[in-house]
């Protein structure tokens, strides 16, 4: 299979924003926005403080990375592969491809993942993942 990587831009928005929404589903999120809204915070983010690269097969976007380099390490915060795709180890390359082409010298990469995202654990732990932190939260209503 000979996925292409290539770093988006700003006008990649509007095809990333339908799988943002489709990995908000899956990781069980609650996050309630729009295509249309997240559309519009992919495009603030690009023109700002974020990097996003996508994963092309065939010519047909199949999954992206959405990252910022912060002085220390990266900050990982979204990876996505269309789910007809997964398990074929396109996530797995792309994080190498990342490490080799996009994010220079870095000391570590952080990412966060759902506690109810079993599949997500599993597979973030089988690509060299250790738990760093858990970030807890209490309703105050």
């Amino acid at each position: 299979m000979n996925v292409r990587f290539r770093a988006a831009s700003v006008t990649d928005a509007g095809v990333i924003a339908p799988m943002n929404a489709q990995l908000i589903r899956d990781e069980g999120h609650r996050n309630a926005m729009t295509v249309q809204q997240l559309a519009e915070r992919m495009t603030d983010w690009l023109n700002t403080e974020y990097q996003a690269c996508l994963f092309e097969l065939e010519s047909k976007v199949i999954g992206y990375a959405l990252y910022r380099v912060e002085p220390e390490y990266i900050y990982l915060r979204q990876l996505f592969v269309q789910p007809e795709m997964r398990r074929r180890g396109i996530a797995r390359r792309a994080l190498e491809w990342l490490r080799q082409n996009a994010w220079g010298v870095r000391a570590r990469v952080r990412i966060d993942v759902l506690v109810g995202n079993h599949s997500g654990i599993e597979f973030w732990r089988s690509v060299g993942f250790t738990d760093y932190c858990l970030t807890m939260e209490r309703p105050l209503d």
